[in-house]
């Protein structure tokens, strides 16, 4: 195929397999000029009901017309992109129809949710051109090509769905600019968190509560309460675009927050957990934003665990066993939490989200009583209470939690903010008087420094892609999952990883750096660097050698938990 085919040529290729087996389509690989746009068909699949055809089109600067200023940093052009791909998916369901067998007639792209990701999806590039790259489900009978159809959906229904999704003809001036604008607001936001000695910032009127545990979009209605900052806690910001904003500090150093069932105390913390990332206009969190290195921690019954010195939290076990190079293919709920914190130590975490109702009670806390019962010789647990403020002195990292059970903690907080009916209440002082009015009784049980080793070297061979005759064998499925070779990775307990195109990175990134930097020598941390790096100077299709529409950008610290999680894993 010529690049200077035509779309004209297109349709006669189409007219030209008409009826012929599915395979025919093979010939429409290739370039083609439209009028507006280049359409390069990059893969055919061989199969109706096999992965569908990956395609990319390329609106130049002059057709897509977009303002130069919504495209002038980074910020703004990350915060347009994803607008233009949730534009596009959103005019594909209107245009794209069912046609033929198994997938046929089916045009899809990969758009964010409510966070702005970097993505493959759409890319608005540094001159202003627009490319965006999507599948298609070619259409067939059974086995055999509908020709006539594949014209019509692809050059009929696809050009409008370009011309009404990626020219900025087709959207209001100002919506375009809301979402460049409101994504360099919050990169702003986020830049100035830590000269003010903040981990997070939650804006007054903000919507926190979701439609659902499975649907991530605002929660509507007249019940609805909007966020609203304690007087003791308010903090200004100005920002580039959104002026004078306020709202609710959380300062570095050990943060509880406390109240009823129900009340609003997770919501509260996973509004801070996702804002690790920015999210899109009308989300209700465009400005809650934290830190980039917070890291949410749990624990994890069953998880592998590979060479982690949990020493500081889990001395040595029974029948003499150490735990300075702890490893185990069914780790329990306190040894799995112990390893996830020197984990996210060595990933470089700068703060701790922890929810009392995912961690493990006794690595939490170990009250008076139960100290009185089991003396601590008999007890290789060292609570989580006992190292938090040691965390934050010795090694700045701060920490989040969520309690509702261990009043324990209200000796070593700095702050205690209480929600009530999902507004926040500054109680430090108060429970600083309860803490003094009700001494637990309790002994800190810290015997040693907080000194643990945080850098393993993974082992050549024990990241492996392969299956069977296949050099990589990478799946996913949804979020959660990724079929890594012989390996079923399971990442249900990563709850930062938001889009599953960020689980398909995650899985392209552990082939590209079992092939490119694990060599025996190098720390795990030094490899999340270079692979980290490589993704900033040259994109996300560093990781793949075709050009996929399926990759989002993820953190440091996912990518680190979906090594530690690998069962295969040896350091």
């Amino acid at each position: 195929m010529s690049e200077t085919a035509t779309s004209e040529g297109l349709r006669q290729i189409l007219y030209r397999i008409d009826g012929r087996g599915y395979k025919a389509y093979k010939d429409i690989a290739g370039t083609y000029r439209f009028a507006d746009f280049t359409l390069t068909v990059d893969s055919v699949q061989g199969d109706p009901f096999a992965a569908p055809s990956r395609l990319r089109a390329l609106i130049p600067r002059g057709v897509a017309a977009l303002p130069e200023r919504l495209y002038a940093t980074r910020s703004r052009a990350l915060g347009l992109s994803c607008f233009l791909a949730r534009a596009f998916a959103a005019e594909t369901s209107k245009r794209s129809t069912r046609r033929g067998s198994g997938k046929s007639g089916e045009i899809r792209i990969e758009a964010p949710g409510q966070q702005v990701l970097a993505n493959t999806a759409v890319q608005v590039h540094d001159d202003g051109a627009v490319e965006a790259r999507f599948t298609v489900g070619l259409p067939s009978q059974g086995r055999r090509v509908l020709g006539r159809q594949a014209s019509e959906l692809l050059l009929e229904a696809l050009p409008r769905i370009v011309e009404d999704s990626l020219f900025a003809g087709s959207h209001a001036d100002d919506e375009l600019w809301l979402h460049a604008a409101a994504n360099e607001d919050a990169d702003a936001l986020r830049s100035m968190l830590a000269e003010r000695g903040l981990i997070a910032f939650i804006a007054d009127g903000s919507i926190l509560p979701r439609s659902s545990g499975v649907d991530d979009r605002p929660l509507g209605g007249e019940a609805v309460v909007a966020f609203k900052s304690p007087e003791s806690l308010r903090v200004e910001f100005s920002l580039p675009h959104a002026g004078r904003v306020t709202g609710m500090g959380v300062a570095a150093g050990v943060t509880l927050i406390v109240g009823g069932g129900y009340h609003g105390k997770s919501t509260l913390l996973r509004a801070i957990e996702r804002g690790v990332y920015n999210h899109r206009p009308g989300d209700g969190r465009e400005l809650v934003v934290s830190t980039a290195d917070l890291v949410k921690i749990r624990a994890e019954d069953g998880r592998a665990v590979s060479g982690v010195d949990i020493s500081a939290f889990i001395g040595d076990l029974p029948l003499g066993k150490s735990t300075r190079s702890f490893s185990s293919d069914n780790a329990s709920g306190s040894t799995s939490q112990a390893a996830a914190i020197v984990e996210a130590m060595e990933s470089g975490a700068g703060g701790l989200l922890i929810d009392e109702d995912t961690a493990a009670t006794n690595f939490l806390i170990r009250d008076a009583r139960m100290q009185a019962l089991v003396p601590k010789e008999s007890e290789p647990i060292t609570p989580f209470i006992d190292r938090v403020n040691q965390l934050y002195w010795e090694y700045e990292i701060s920490t989040v939690l969520v309690v509702g059970g261990s009043g324990d903690y209200l000796d070593v907080a700095d702050t205690v903010i209480a929600m009530e009916t999902f507004r926040p209440h500054d109680v430090s002082a108060r429970a600083g008087a309860v803490a003094a009015a009700h001494p637990t009784g309790r002994v800190n049980e810290v015997g040693t420094p907080f000194d643990v080793r945080i850098q393993r070297r993974p082992r050549p061979g024990s990241v492996d892609p392969r299956k069977g005759r296949r050099e990589s064998s990478i799946r996913t499925r949804g979020i959660q999952t990724i079929q890594f070779g012989r390996e079923t990775l399971d990442l249900f307990a990563v709850e930062q990883i938001v889009h599953w195109a960020q689980t398909r990175a995650i899985g392209a990134a552990l082939d590209y750096a079992s092939r490119r930097y694990i060599d025996g020598q190098r720390s795990l941390s030094e490899i999340l660097d270079l692979v980290m790096v490589d993704i900033e100077t040259e994109g996300l299709d560093v990781l793949e050698r075709r050009r996929s529409g399926e990759f989002a950008l993820f953190r440091r610290h996912e990518l680190a938990a979906a090594f530690n999680r690998l069962r295969s894993l040896r350091t």
